[in-house]
């Protein structure tokens, strides 16, 4: 099978080195869902929201699974391979920095996104994934030497994902050499104020360069 290029909206901040945030959406969502999340986190960023290329009844998603919270591994694999490989491509055609690309994942989105930091250790400046789940059952050993940074949020309330798979996750996460803060939000799957607050705090540390809007 051959990669597909992936539908997409690419805002340019007209700043020379800016960082890229990069949009994934959960499923049943597409390249629009996430843009206003994207204001929050400042004027002096790229911005590039992808939309996933798979279809599970209509919704789109970025990679197949096999029931709820089973995911197509081998699918998720090919998936990350070509977003990754889009991605590159994309950074020459709207001139913006490869190496300077923060993503920011809700659910399925953060999923591919936790694949990538599987996958390709040192592609990410830095992450933000919210309800994420552990990509793969088997998680290889992996070493970030660019230690980027990661942040996590999931909800105590949450029914799709057990408390005791995400801490297994988070300690997956620190191990392979990333920076991470993780936080549990009293709230479902759905995102909340509180998870915005958190990661827009987190982003400022991280990426002081970029100001962050009020």
């Amino acid at each position: 099978m051959n990669y597909q290029d992936l539908k997409y909206i690419y805002k340019p901040s007209g700043k020379n080195g800016a960082y890229t945030l990069l949009l994934l959406h959960g499923t049943g969502g597409d390249e629009t869902d996430l843009l206003p999340l994207a204001e929050k986190f400042g004027s002096d960023l790229n911005v590039l929201s992808l939309r996933g290329n798979v279809l599970e009844s209509g919704m789109p998603r970025f990679f197949k699974r096999l029931g709820m919270g089973i995911f197509d591994e081998q699918d998720l694999a090919f998936r990350t391979h070509e977003m990754v490989a889009f991605i590159r491509k994309l950074a020459t055609k709207e001139n913006f920095d490869a190496h300077k690309v923060i993503a920011l994942g809700y659910s399925n989105g953060a999923n591919i996104a936790g694949s990538t930091l599987v996958m390709y250790p040192d592609f990410f400046a830095g992450a933000v994934l919210y309800r994420p789940m552990q990509p793969f059952k088997k998680m290889p050993e992996v070493s970030s030497q660019s230690h980027a940074p990661v942040f996590m949020s999931n909800g105590s309330m949450d029914p799709t994902i057990q408390p005791g798979a995400t801490e297994k996750y988070i300690e997956w996460v620190k191990q392979s050499g990333y920076d991470v803060e993780a936080y549990e939000v009293r709230t479902g799957h759905g995102l909340t104020q509180q998870d915005l607050q958190l990661s827009v705090q987190w982003f400022q540390k991280n990426f002081n360069t970029v100001k962050a809007a009020g």
